[in-house]
């Protein structure tokens, strides 16, 4: 088998990747089809020609921009030896000005909007939400599996209230314009990993 891709395969990356940030900043209903050939050079056709609809590439741009994120954070992870260092990973991640500089967290984003208006997209962010939490479930279990942690956690309400609180930080720093709002959060999020600690 070929492993190349085909030309047909690296234009609808190339247009991927140059409209992911756009989508994340603008959202689905706010980036229009002058957005999308501003951004990647192309025509009309050219996008349509590799996609049949403008939620199709937005789609893939939410895969692109939450791949980007979990590739970035298991890289980080599989550097730390603890996991407590691990969990750590997530606050350091999120709390990055790359992350802002690429308009935010994308599952935020396009859980904000979508979830009354578009349920293709309002089912992908709730998916990259439970995979989220599952890997931080593993986390905080291998923490106690390893005696590392308190054997008392309640593992599913540590990762959702984990999760929350940096959903909630990133907005309330957005909202805001206040990078020091988010860390505040994300100093907390802190406290509570710490707190898991025997």
């Amino acid at each position: 088998m070929n492993k190349e891709i085909s030309k047909a395969e690296r234009t609808r990356q190339f247009i991927i990747e140059k409209t992911a940030v756009v989508f994340n900043k603008k959202g689905y209903a706010g980036t229009s089809l002058s957005d999308l050939t501003e951004a990647t050079g192309l025509t009309k056709g050219s996008i349509y020609g590799n996609f049949e609809s403008k939620e199709e590439v937005a789609l893939a741009a939410f895969d692109f921009n939450t791949f980007r994120v979990r590739e970035r954070i298991q890289q980080l992870i599989d550097k730390e030896t603890t996991f407590h260092d691990k969990l750590l990973v997530y606050t350091k991640v999120y709390g990055s000005t790359t992350l802002a500089d690429r308009g935010g967290c994308a599952i935020l984003n396009t859980a904000i909007e979508a979830d009354d208006t578009n349920n293709l997209l309002k089912d992908k962010a709730a998916k990259a939400i439970i995979r989220w939490k599952k890997n931080i479930t593993a986390l905080i279990q291998g923490g106690i599996d390893a005696g590392e942690f308190k054997a008392n956690i309640n593992v599913n309400q540590s990762a959702l209230s984990i999760i929350a609180l940096i959903e909630g930080g990133i907005m309330i720093g957005k909202v805001t314009g206040s990078q020091a709002n988010l860390e505040h959060i994300l100093a907390t999020v802190k406290l509570l990993i710490d707190q898991m600690k025997k």
